[in-house]
């Protein structure tokens, strides 16, 4: 494991938060049902400044002043051989401070009696109130603690700030650390997909193309999906959320899957729309072939500069276009557009940030601008339409959305998914031979 990108990003907010404290906790563990946990998930912002993947673990960055340097500090579990035999290795906090190339390391039970002094002095805290009651009552304790002692001349911090504002900043661009592990997260997600398609069969049940998808996952090297799979079949596609996945598939009807594995902590995010029986309908075709050039319109529109909503505004005036010609709309594009007369076949925007959230960090606009791409930032890209009523009967129960993963480049964009979209290459991929 390569420290030196955790290592830059914590210099990267010691450089932006001056003569201050971060702390950042890393995400708890949470029972499933009575003494059962679920997998264990580390909290993104923790994990993108230390890489640690262990629970019961919290962050401190102190910043620099004229009398001292920055310091990075891991508070962590200390070393159980006991507690390993039922649970797995844990690191400790020597074995912690050298493999994770932190300054300080000391035990996670003893975060409660240093916090006060590391504190104490600093201009500022940054810590994120409202994520945790429980780290709240904690931090306000410490805070307390140090108010106590403003007699002898100790200053409590007069600002408390949240970090994760910068922090979504940083985010927001990957480094390339992140942008090869999103390249690969892809490669993997994409094989999964295929692999669906390959094994649909009709008279399957939507659970089994889970199976395929995890199995796909899994085998490859991912945890696991990034967020609980959409398999949709029939018009069950026209739900954006739908999770049952539990009704069969059946010969003539499309299924939509939304499904991405996550790696090393970052996710992919792809949705495909494609036939149970391996072949596409004709009015399927129509629907399909207006939700893809959509989808090649929108990657067309991003390149550094353009605003976060160009290419969303890209794709939708493809889809109107297109309901329009398929008959489920009257009247012009730009009045359809402007009454917002395609909501009913088309509710969600076109994208969200992708990183190591699905819905990663990073703000869409500030006040009336959108906010501008730039190369490094990674985004998913997935217009889709949702034909539920008020269409012509051949197109009812028709929902289709294609979804990819792209990276803005310095001279556009670079999509990194590449599981069968075109309907040739759909139908081929499903073959049965």
């Amino acid at each position: 494991m390569s420290l030196e990108p955790y290592s830059s990003r914590r210099e990267a907010l010691l450089a932006t938060i001056g003569d201050g404290v971060v702390f950042i906790p890393t995400a708890p563990e949470r029972l499933r049902n009575r003494d059962s946990y679920h997998p264990y998930r580390f909290d993104s912002y923790f994990w993108y400044l230390t890489g640690f993947p262990e629970p019961g673990a919290a962050l401190v960055l102190i910043g620099g002043r004229s009398h001292a340097s920055p310091r990075s500090i891991l508070f962590c579990r200390e070393k159980d051989v006991e507690r390993e035999i039922w649970d797995g290795f844990r690191y400790g906090p020597e074995a912690a401070r050298e493999a994770f190339g932190f300054d300080e390391a000391h035990a996670f039970g003893k975060l409660e009696e240093k916090l006060p002094d590391l504190i104490a002095g600093h201009a500022a805290l940054w810590y994120p109130f409202g994520q945790d009651a429980r780290w709240d009552r904690r931090i306000a304790a410490a805070l307390d603690a140090v108010r106590a002692r403003t007699r002898t001349g100790i200053r409590a911090p007069e600002r408390i700030c949240d970090p994760r504002a910068p922090l979504d900043r940083m985010r927001l661009v990957k480094d390339a650390h992140e942008i090869e592990i999103m390249r690969r997260a892809a490669a993997i997600a994409s094989a999964g997909h295929l692999a669906a398609m390959r094994g649909c069969r009709p008279g399957m049940a939507e659970y089994e193309l889970e199976a395929e998808l995890a199995y796909e996952f899994r085998r490859r090297g991912a945890s696991g999906h990034s967020f609980p799979p959409i398999v949709a079949g029939g018009e069950n596609a026209c739900v954006l959320h739908y999770a049952s996945n539990d009704r069969m598939l059946a010969d003539g009807a499309l299924v939509l899957i939304d499904a991405g594995c996550e790696l090393d902590g970052y996710a992919a995010d792809i949705t495909r729309t494609f036939p149970v029986g391996g072949r596409f309908s004709g009015p399927q075709r129509e629907v399909y072939e207006i939700v893809l050039a959509a989808q090649a319109a929108a990657v067309a529109a991003i390149r550094p500069g353009a605003p976060f909503s160009a290419y969303h505004d890209a794709a939708l005036r493809v889809l109107v276009r297109g309901l329009v010609d398929l008959g489920a709309l009257t009247g012009e594009v730009d009045g359809l557009i402007e009454s917002e007369a395609y909501q009913p076949f088309y509710m969600h925007r076109t994208g969200h940030w992708l990183g190591l959230d699905v819905h990663d960090a990073g703000e869409y606009r500030s006040g009336d601008e959108w906010a501008a791409l730039a190369a490094g930032m990674t985004l998913t890209v997935e217009p889709g339409l949702y034909l539920r009523a008020r269409v012509p009967e051949r197109l009812r129960g028709i929902g289709i959305r294609i979804e990819d993963d792209v990276l803005v480049t310095v001279d556009g964009a670079r999509v990194y998914t590449d599981a069968p979209r075109t309907i040739d290459g759909i139908e081929e991929a499903m073959r049965h031979d």
